[in-house]
């Protein structure tokens, strides 16, 4: 364990309660992006919390070490992965030498189980090719002979493939931190199994691995500790998901389909997590639009609030509009939600028109260029949302979310009895039942969310 200074090193008090918060050492800084670890330790005891702190550094200076000696000098990363794909080529390349040779490549330890005779046909063409004076190149006497060794790729290798080029497509049409939203969530996977069991070989990767990440998931899911926040089992089926997808698509690309997958029927039964609440009418009228709320907040961030109150939108949505799909001036003033050619919607139900009205109306024609400050910073936005509204008691209890505002759109739909085809098309939703129609033009929808909009105090200021 790491020589500690003092007995409440890395210990940092925040309220009543004891945080963990200690830097990544430097040298291992090149593969630990996080440069300062924090974990709550969810107690008020400076005892029990140095304990906690204890077990915690004890953890971490084993990742490291671990990191270290089963993936090597991380800072040589790149080589590595060059230096895997330098020696796949050779392999390639010996293969290719081999048939052009009329044999196939067979390694070493396969060619001295075959007869006798494919040998000496090996044998006789070298012998050939070195007559008068030629000698063979080193290559063509390692293709026909086998020594060329197949590389093994490790599973964090493996991933850097997959990213780069077999699910290459999955990126197409995504904004930068789309791209590094997918790459963010199928990394922790590979980065746990790693911290697990090491950056094993694909080829090396077992049902027992895939059993043993499973069941440590489980620890993490279900804890004996009464003091350590369970995750959710959705958080473990994404990661053994990912896994499975990752070692499955990987082999495919190697041609080697009929490979067993290990990461096979390895879920959790996910009886769901909280709901998010919705904010009540009498909530958002007395609370949210009441007169300088948000006073001393971005403006930007405060007309999304606004925006997404009468379209239910998703934050996303509102803050990635661009000029030509808020359209202020038609005779129904409405928005388009649609995809970009840098940024992709949550599904193709999404894409959607949503005719403005009451505070959102009032919200967006103060925006007519749309939110450049915000623009695919959806992280920037949630985390200055969730600040402004627990700093000014906005949230009635700490289940609710900015996306209380979606499901509070629904449910008012819902109770108002707007047809549910509209629902779902206003939602952005797909509609289960069969379809007739279009949804309904742009007036009728905005008399439907008429029925359901809150009143626009004279004294609120957007």
């Amino acid at each position: 364990m790491a020589l500690m200074r003092d007995l409440n090193q890395y210990l940092q008090k925040r309220g009543e309660r004891w945080h963990y918060v200690r830097r990544v050492p430097k040298q291992y800084d090149a593969f630990d992006n996080r440069v300062t670890v924090r974990k709550a330790l969810r107690t008020e005891s400076l005892e029990v919390a140095r304990k906690r702190r204890d077990e915690l550094v004890i953890a971490d200076d084993e990742y490291w070490v671990n990191i270290s000696q089963n993936q090597g000098d991380y800072l040589s990363e790149k080589l590595k992965k060059n230096s895997y794909k330098d020696a796949m080529r050779r392999y390639e390349a010996a293969k290719a030498i081999a048939m052009a040779h009329g044999f196939l490549y067979k390694p070493i330890g396969e060619l001295a189980k075959v007869q006798t005779s494919d040998i000496l046909n090996r044998l006789e063409v070298l012998e050939a090719e070195s007559v008068p004076r030629n000698i063979p190149s080193k290559d063509v006497v390692d293709a026909m002979l086998g020594t060329v060794v197949r590389p093994k790729i490790s599973l964090s290798q493996a991933f850097e493939l997959y990213c780069d080029e077999i699910a290459s497509s999955e990126l197409i049409g995504k904004s930068e931190a789309q791209k590094r939203a997918w790459r963010k969530v199928k990394s922790r996977a590979v980065n746990n199994f790693i911290v697990l069991n090491g950056d094993i070989a694909m080829t090396d990767i077992t049902r027992e691995h895939a059993k043993g990440f499973h069941k440590w998931w489980s620890q993490r899911i279900m804890p004996t500790d009464p003091n350590i926040k369970a995750l959710s089992a959705n958080s473990g089926n994404r990661d053994m998901g990912n896994l499975n997808k990752l070692y499955r698509q990987y082999w495919e690309y190697e041609g080697e389909e009929e490979r067993t997958n290990p990461f096979r029927k390895l879920r959790f039964t996910d009886t769901g997590g909280k709901d998010v609440l919705h904010f009540s009418n009498e909530w958002v009228r007395l609370k949210i639009l009441a007169p300088g709320v948000f006073k001393g907040l971005n403006h930007e961030a405060a007309l999304i609030v606004y925006a997404l109150i009468e379209t239910g939108c998703r934050p996303s949505e509102i803050a990635n509009l661009r000029s030509e799909n808020i359209c202020l001036n038609a005779d129904i003033p409405h928005i388009r939600i649609r995809n970009a050619p840098n940024r992709q919607l949550k599904s193709k139900a999404s894409a959607r028109d949503l005719p403005l009205v009451g505070v959102s109306l009032k919200a967006m024609q103060q925006a007519p260029e749309g939110f450049p400050h915000y623009r695919d910073r959806t992280e920037l936005l949630s985390a200055s949302l969730m600040k402004a509204f627990k700093s000014r008691g906005l949230f009635p209890t700490p289940d609710h979310r900015i996306y209380s505002f979606r499901h509070s759109f629904e449910k008012r739909m819902l109770e108002a009895g707007v047809d549910y085809g509209l629902r779902c098309i206003l939602m952005g939703h797909q509609n289960t039942r069969p379809s007739y129609g279009d949804g309904g033009s742009l007036t009728y929808r905005r008399d439907q969310l008429l029925k359901i909009m809150h009143p626009v105090l004279d004294g609120i200021i957007i």
